[in-house]
């Protein structure tokens, strides 16, 4: 049986998602996408392609539609397991790079042969760049950064993620929102702790 339209948009989308990233997208991401007014739309079109048999999904997994022309595909996408800290902000500065967990993250989002950690996301002072509280953002550890780039940083061993700019004799610590103020670093234990490279979201 063939597709309508917009399933077919569904099914490209899933697809060329996982070319690109080696991992499926969540239900969220399909919604965003497409603008669809909630899950249940996208939960829809999920059960329409996997009763058409173009799909499987794993209910218990975010990332778990499988195109059937993907077959064995969980074995082909390439996983690497790194640290997962404590909480940073999004915010006012909170204590962080702490803890012993760890989180699977897709090869794609790192660099090969740099180190790198993760940390939850606490605070809403990054919406306007996407990064919500609660997600998980995966850091390349490193200790400088150019103008502009989102970093993991901490001042007086508390940390904050924010945009990095370099002004004179001060540093500057914007965030992506635009109800609040930029953090100016003048004095203090101030540390950047590596850059944003990507990001995980549950739903």
């Amino acid at each position: 049986m063939s597709l309508t339209k917009k399933q077919k948009q569904v099914y490209d989308y899933i697809l060329s998602y996982i070319d690109r990233y080696g991992v499926s997208p969540t239900q969220l991401e399909i919604k965003e996408n497409f603008g669809f007014k909630s899950l249940g739309s996208v939960q829809d079109y999920i059960k329409y392609l996997k009763n058409l048999g173009y799909l499987t999904n794993d209910p218990n997994a975010v990332r778990g539609l499988i195109p059937m022309e993907y077959e064995g595909l969980p074995h082909r996408i390439d996983i690497s397991q790194i640290p997962l800290y404590g909480q940073v902000a999004a915010g006012k500065p909170i204590e962080a790079l702490a803890g012993i967990e760890t989180i699977d993250v897709p090869n794609t989002m790192l660099t090969e042969g740099e180190k790198h950690f993760a940390l939850t996301v606490n605070g809403q002072s990054m919406i306007e760049d996407g990064i919500l509280s609660g997600d998980i953002i995966v850091i390349k550890k490193q200790d400088h950064a150019q103008n502009g780039q989102t970093v993991v940083a901490t001042i007086n061993n508390e940390a904050t993620v924010k945009r990095y700019y370099q002004k004179h004799a001060a540093v500057e610590l914007h965030p992506a929102n635009s109800s609040m103020s930029p953090l100016i670093v003048t004095s203090g234990d101030f540390q950047i702790k590596g850059i944003l490279v990507g990001l995980l979201r549950k739903y």
